[in-house]
């Protein structure tokens, strides 16, 4: 008897027009997810180098009017975050250095921050994943493997994103085992089964996914769109999965009250609905 497709009904990793390399509105991410039977999205603008040539804050606004944006929107519930650049073998991310002490008005703060802290403070969750792998050239297996361990480290962050197709290797037990005992989540990312990286990528996925559900370690499927028609689209992640058997069970992103559970668990996020 053939197995029950697995259930998908959240899409945490979208991009918006803000991401400049992404081509749609907010309000046509939500109007896509509607249309495919979505209960959640994730809206996960780019928060690195790639967006802008400085780093003043008022570059970033984006991120700090999120508490305009309706809670459930056309029967969807919107969640507010980020994909955060992972810079070095530190495994600090973007904005970490990166002082501010005024907002986007330009008044003072009570206390000067970072850009990181400024954005991550109005972010229900981030997603941690690499885009340039130059910092991470030559270094060894413990040195990558302990990188990604202190990404996990951050109270803030929830997912770590497209870690088959960023090409870095690490110690896949040593980061899912800590993923696990923080309740945090490890990606497997339509975009990164599709183009020109797709079979190599594949390969990779592949093997997260073997090891996560032997592992007993929560993952969370994401389509990463850059364009609406693209929201909630998982024909190559549903592939993959199937021909792992992956549990039901371990698919955080299989309905709105499972992924709104493992928000607030790992991250603190309680999200009123």
């Amino acid at each position: 008897m053939p197995s029950k497709p697995l259930r998908i009904a959240c899409d945490v990793h979208t991009h918006t027009i803000y991401s400049r390399h992404a081509y749609s509105t907010i309000g046509e991410c939500v109007r896509a997810a509607a249309e495919a039977g979505l209960e959640l999205l994730g809206s996960t603008d780019h928060f690195g180098a790639m967006l802008f040539p400085t780093n003043d804050a008022r570059n970033f606004q984006h991120f700090i009017n999120f508490g305009i944006w309706p809670r459930v929107w056309d029967g969807v519930v919107v969640l507010h975050g980020c994909e955060a650049d992972i810079m070095d073998l530190e495994g600090h991310l973007f904005g970490w250095n990166v002082p501010v002490g005024c907002d986007i008005t330009q008044k003072p703060l009570a206390a000067p921050t970072t850009l990181k802290d400024f954005v991550f403070r109005g972010a229900d969750y981030a997603i941690a994943s690499i885009h340039n792998t130059a910092p991470m050239a030559g270094a060894s297996l413990a040195a990558t493997t302990q990188m990604y361990v202190n990404v996990l480290e951050d109270p803030k962050v929830l997912i770590l994103g497209h870690v088959g197709r960023s090409g870095v290797p690490f110690d896949l037990d040593e980061v899912l085992t800590v993923a696990k005992e923080k309740g945090k989540l490890i990606e497997i990312n339509e975009h990164s089964l599709e183009g020109r990286h797709a079979k190599e990528a594949r390969g990779r996925c592949l093997a997260i996914a073997e090891r996560c559900a032997e592992l007993g370690v929560m993952v969370s499927t994401a389509t990463d769109a850059h364009i609406y028609p693209s929201v909630g689209q998982f024909g190559r992640v549903r592939a993959l999965l199937d021909e792992v058997h992956f549990p039901q069970e371990l698919v955080a992103t299989r309905d709105r009250k499972t992924f709104l559970a493992v928000l607030e668990h790992a991250v603190g996020t309680r999200v009123q609905l």
